[in-house]
């Protein structure tokens, strides 16, 4: 087995676990990286023999005549094309894994919210550990998303996965992952995410020794659309919000290694698996644009009011998955971190309203300040549909409408959305689920009545 790899000239952040050789940084960059001193070609890629007997494969993550811009694509010099790392796939259970369309159940009409799920006891993987919350649009048509809560209680040993339907988006919320990717290794832990292309292949592991392994609780993203790019920044120019300079992407490690294995791929909604003589993650060397990357969102620069008035939440979207209709995401991922309050004569909070776009929300840490009431844990999540109301409840709209508004910074927080413009639709499992909290539905019933005609 050999994980060699040339260091990237951005060394691993400190999160990253022992023994990751390394990223490259910027976001959407033409990368090239090697394993082995002259495993790249140079001047061309496709020659008539590759270096230390290696093959030539092209991924691409676009059309071949998708315009320049949005052209992905990435050119993989492996030990054995991936033609060779296949065998005869059989349907297996997918689990509580589920793909859009997916009307298991009536869509409840109200806001929705879960307590955390804790970690089971049982020895789950990571494909095992799926657990889909909501899907909305058309895996087939490649448009919607899927929202997932992972529970990881085992590293996959010599199990290797990937995704036909869909990019991943990995957002940590408790425990650390290693994404030993067929580009390189990926080390992500709470407060970081990562973005696993359509395609891409990968084997998903624990911190620790196999039966002492650190579990893990995160949410995951399928991204069945436009791949995920960064938003237009408009009149705020050139910089803050997520800058480019701090995505970081693996250099190369490949496995040299011949061992039973087995292959998990998700195509058309559906799990399939074959057994396999030898480890995919085989790639000594690559160049291109369609490749795996992190991102630290403690680096996210936020901008807001200065003066008055709560700004819309799309201020705050790092990664936004674009379709046909400009302007109107297929996903937008957007956080809420730490930052300033100091808007003068304003109702800080977000505000009561309803949205054409619909809401899948989750916790990573603290207290999010439109919810102080309690029954939004770290580790939850909640669903506020297109065009169904939601806003502050009791407690955060008493606060801050009596508060001193005097400038305040809110600390030790980090909520996300994965916002897109389709309805969501709830899976069994979540309806079924003991966390779901079914008397929040009424939580905008508690707010009480301040209408007063004689007095402005």
């Amino acid at each position: 087995m050999n994980h060699a790899a040339r260091p990237g000239p951005l060394a691993a952040t400190p999160a990253a676990a022992a023994g990751s050789p390394g990223y490259l940084s910027g976001f959407g960059n033409g990368f090239e990286t090697e394993a082995l001193p002259g495993a790249l070609p140079v001047g061309r890629n496709s020659p008539q023999k590759c270096a230390y007997g290696l093959y030539a494969e092209q991924l691409s993550g676009s059309p071949f005549t998708a315009p320049r811009a949005s052209n992905e694509r990435s050119w993989l010099y492996r030990i054995r094309p991936t033609v060779a790392h296949w065998g005869r796939f059989e349907k297996i259970d997918p689990g509580l894994w589920r793909s859009a369309p997916c009307a298991e159940t009536d869509m409840p009409l109200a806001p929705l919210r879960w307590n955390p799920i804790p970690l089971p006891e049982d020895a789950l993987s990571f494909v095992e550990g799926i657990h889909t919350i909501t899907t909305a649009g058309d895996a087939a048509t490649q448009s919607g998303m899927g929202a997932h809560v992972y529970l990881v209680t085992r590293s996959m040993r010599d199990e290797y996965f990937y995704n036909a339907d869909a990019e991943m988006l990995f957002v940590p919320q408790q425990g650390a992952l290693r994404l030993w990717t067929e580009f390189g290794i990926i080390d992500i832990a709470p407060g970081e995410i990562a973005v696993i292309p359509r395609g891409v292949k990968l084997r998903v592991e624990l911190p620790g020794e196999p039966g002492n392994e650190q579990p893990a609780r995160g949410y995951l993203c399928e991204n069945y659309g436009g791949a995920f790019t960064l938003p237009e920044r408009g009149p705020i120019g050139a910089n803050c919000l997520a800058n480019p300079r701090d995505f970081l992407t693996p250099v190369a490690a490949y496995e040299d290694r011949d061992a039973p294995s087995t292959m998990t791929v998700k195509w058309g909604g559906n799990l399939w698996r074959a057994e396999l003589e030898h480890s995919p993650l085989d790639v000594v060397a690559w160049h291109g644009n369609y490749a795996p990357y992190k991102y630290d969102l403690r680096r996210y620069s936020p901008v807001g009011p200065i003066l008055f008035d709560h700004a819309d939440p799309s201020i705050f979207t790092v990664l936004t998955s674009p379709s046909e209709t400009p302007g109107t995401a297929n996903i937008d991922f957007v956080i809420f971190p730490e930052r300033w309050l100091v808007a003068e004569n304003t109702f800080r909070p977000p505000w009561y309203h309803m949205n054409v776009m619909s809401e899948f929300m989750g916790l990573i840490e603290g207290v999010y300040d439109a919810k102080t009431g309690g029954g939004f844990s770290p580790g939850g999540f909640s669903l506020h549909n297109c065009m169904l109301p939601h806003g502050p409840d009791t407690s955060a709209f008493e606060a801050a409408s009596n508060a001193e508004l005097k400038p305040r910074k809110l600390e030790g927080t980090l909520a996300f959305m994965f916002e897109t413009r389709f309805p969501q639709r709830v899976t069994r499992f979540a309806t079924e689920a003991p966390q779901f909290q079914r008397d929040y539905m009424a939580y905008g019933q508690d707010l009480r009545r301040h209408f007063d005609p004689s007095r402005p």
